[in-house]
């Protein structure tokens, strides 16, 4: 499916598996249990290390090379860094190969180059394990106000006279929060204002109070409801479902507690729920 115009495959339940694939960024969020389109991700940025996130990360590997595809990178956060090299350490005795990839750690405030010329900033997204979300900035040069509507020809003579014409512009493209609490939204302002936001938003309805939704580190849509204002998005993509609810329950819930404004926007991600 398309989003804003950018292409989006995936899937994702609540403590199952979950693997977000952007196929023109060529890379993915997660791994899951390693969907078979996701082998061909060369960037897997890591939220955090719950098994329905990471479980698939050594097939991940091992089937690239097996494929004689480039080594995978894996984005992760620094907390989990160590124990990822101790886990393919381990694979390595197991499965008498290479695994090789490169590993790289990044926190809060820095950022990571993509394949695709964007880049991918990490946030803090509060869970019951460490977790980050990831949100993913274009760059372009922008001709300044003041050359706004001068010719060409103008234009070019001032530049090779070393006159500055441009300045760089940033766009928060898309972010995706992994496993969090609602206050993601509250305190990262690029959550509310990526073009393309996916959150989970793992329980719907009164089967799971609030209360509880909130002891297990995720988000309930009755939460998302009360800040609806808050989503500046142009499009949004709900995950994270838990596996207890039928598609018809979530589109009902959706339909039922979303103002129109903010349910317009929405599309639930399906994908593994029964009819």
């Amino acid at each position: 499916m398309r989003l804003a115009g950018i292409e989006i495959e995936a899937i994702s339940i609540g403590g199952v598996e979950t693997c977000i694939e952007l196929p023109e960024a060529k890379l993915a969020f997660d791994i899951g249990r390693c969907p078979h389109s996701a082998v061909n991700r060369r960037s897997v940025l890591f939220t955090h290390a719950h098994m329905d996130h990471l479980g698939g990360v050594a097939y991940h590997c091992a089937t690239r090379a097996l494929r004689r595809l480039p080594p995978p990178r894996y984005v992760v956060g620094r907390e989990n860094g160590a124990a990822l090299r101790e886990l393919f350490a381990a694979w390595r005795k197991l499965d008498r190969s290479e695994l090789e990839h490169e590993l790289v750690e990044i926190g809060p405030g820095e950022e990571v180059r993509l394949d695709n010329g964007w880049f991918a900033r990490p946030f803090r997204s509060p869970h019951r394990a460490p977790c980050q979300g990831y949100a993913l900035w274009s760059r372009r040069k922008k001709l300044l106000d003041e050359h706004v509507g001068r010719a060409p020809a103008e234009l070019a003579r001032m530049r090779a006279q070393g006159v500055a014409l441009e300045r760089e512009v940033e766009q928060a493209e898309f972010a995706f929060t992994g496993d969090t609490l609602i206050e993601v939204v509250e305190n990262e302002s690029v959550v509310r204002a990526a073009r393309v936001l996916v959150i989970e938003v793992t329980f719907v309805d009164e089967r799971v109070s609030v209360d509880e939704c909130r002891s297990k580190g995720h988000v309930h849509l009755e939460e998302v409801a009360e800040r609806a204002e808050l989503f500046q998005n142009e499009a949004l993509m709900f995950t994270h479902f838990s596996a207890r609810y039928r598609q018809r329950d979530i589109l009902r819930a959706l339909d039922a507690r979303l103002p129109a404004s903010l349910r317009e926007r929405v599309t639930p991600l399906l994908t593994g729920h029964a009819p």
